[in-house]
């Protein structure tokens, strides 16, 4: 590839963002046109598009995607997205601080342990469902909840795409990657807790008759298929352990959901109607169209110039390299998706590792990178898968969040997280060390 190819899918990649940013244009038209742009030079071809683990689409996350999507459809027809909804309202005592928090909460520590997308495509039905209840808009909630699941996912080895290519590669145990991350990541959940009041201040009013009305209610009245709802149960426990075992099962996380989607799609007998009922397609096509610009810029050796760049410019102090790949990291992850940019700096900071003999702490590097690639992607809505989702479905249920929006409250809560990242490196690792 030469440099203008470079320049090409640079251009048109920063164009493509700018449109996003913007909201002039629909975010799925303009993915899928960068994407045709990046075919017409040709800077990428439909090989390296389909076939590639480098620079293809991630058809992992997408069936991923599908597969959950699918099992939600069919979920949502047992009525317990209702069911959960009034319980969590009526233990909140119709507080929407306490509901949010309670929620949040319940997104993180599922993120932890579950792949974070799947945690949202889960929450975000009992999200949109307690709001209609208590007559408040739920975009508040689901931005929270994003800004959750991507702190959670940071906790440990399978709670996010990046965690599993760092911790894989770095050879990180799942017992080591918990030790040092959970710490750190209770800290960002904390101060994400202590913000929510004042990063949504409209957020809490209510009407109380409507707290009144949700108080009476009963939740065993909402459950519609007892049966059903027991085949759903049996089946996400068989599908949740599938991603927690999926490297001993040697069964990736998105044919195991895909597995559980077809078995429920079976034995429901529901009609396509029914189990298409929560896909998001336009959100699929998105993410396909992003896959392809952000490989190109891959392909190109645009993501490769700039890691190497980043390595270049640190110099060989051990507290100055830590520092640099975390902040570096914040930055990058915010604003393209992550996993590629996961993939890109691996090999660098295995270099800079062997490198540094000074080090006490040998993996310190891979705690920086790993903070900084899971927890940037709160910066803006295309920093991480989760954020796209939430977006769609806020869409789809019509309130939509603009990426604006979502930047100005994801900004503090990033900078929070870098903030927090930089204290907790530098004491354990250095002060301490």
């Amino acid at each position: 590839m030469t440099l203008f190819h470079a320049i090409y899918a640079s251009t048109v990649f920063v164009v493509a963002f700018v449109l996003i940013a913007t909201d002039r244009l629909n975010k799925t038209l303009v993915a899928l046109g960068g994407a045709t742009a990046m075919f017409l030079l040709p800077v990428i071809n439909s090989h390296e598009v389909f076939y590639s683990e480098e620079t293809g689409v991630d058809w992992d996350v997408i069936f991923l995607l599908l597969g959950m999507m699918i099992i939600v459809s069919v979920v949502r027809q047992t009525g317990v997205f209702e069911y959960v909804a009034i319980w969590s309202a009526k233990r909140a005592k119709g507080s929407p601080l306490r509901i949010m928090i309670l929620l949040l909460l319940v997104t993180a520590i599922g993120s932890a342990f579950l792949d974070n997308v799947t945690t949202v495509l889960l929450i975000a039905p009992v999200t949109l469902l307690v709001c209609e209840r208590l007559g408040i808009s739920p975009v508040p909630f689901l931005l929270a909840e994003a800004f959750a699941a991507n702190i959670g996912g940071a906790a440990t080895l399978v709670g996010d795409p990046t965690s599993m290519i760092i911790g894989t590669a770095a050879d990180l145990s799942f017992v080591s990657f918990l030790s040092n991350m959970a710490p750190a990541v209770i800290l960002v959940l904390c101060a994400l807790v202590a913000l929510v009041p004042r990063l949504f201040p409209e957020a809490f009013i209510v009407d109380s008759e409507r707290i009144a009305d949700v108080m009476a209610l009963d939740e065993r009245e909402a459950i519609r298929n007892h049966r059903l709802l027991i085949q759903c149960g049996l089946v996400l426990v068989g599908v949740f352990a599938g991603f927690v075992a999926h490297k001993q099962i040697h069964m990736e996380p998105s044919l195991v959901a895909m597995t559980g989607a077809g078995i429920l799609i079976v034995i429901s007998r529901l009609g396509r109607e029914f189990y298409l009922s929560s896909v998001e397609w336009e959100t699929l096509l998105f993410f396909a169209g992003l896959f392809v610009m952000v490989g190109a810029l891959v392909r190109t050796g645009v993501m490769d110039e700039l890691a190497h760049a980043a390595s270049h410019a640190i110099g060989t102090n051990a507290l100055v390299t830590t520092m640099v790949i975390l902040g570096v990291s914040f930055l990058i992850s915010g604003v393209v998706d992550n996993v590629p940019y996961a993939a890109t700096m691996t090999p660098i900071v295995g270099q800079l590792t062997s490198s540094m003999h000074q080090l006490h702490n040998h993996d310190v590097l891979w705690w920086g990178l790993i903070l900084g690639t899971v927890l940037g992607g709160n910066l803006t809505a295309l920093g991480a898968s989760a954020n796209v989702v939430i977006i769609g479905i806020a869409k789809r249920a019509g309130n939509p969040i603009s990426f604006w929006e979502f930047t100005r409250k994801g900004a503090v809560v990033t900078a929070t997280s870098l903030a927090i990242s930089v204290g907790y490196l530098w004491v354990r690792y250095f002060l301490l060390a």
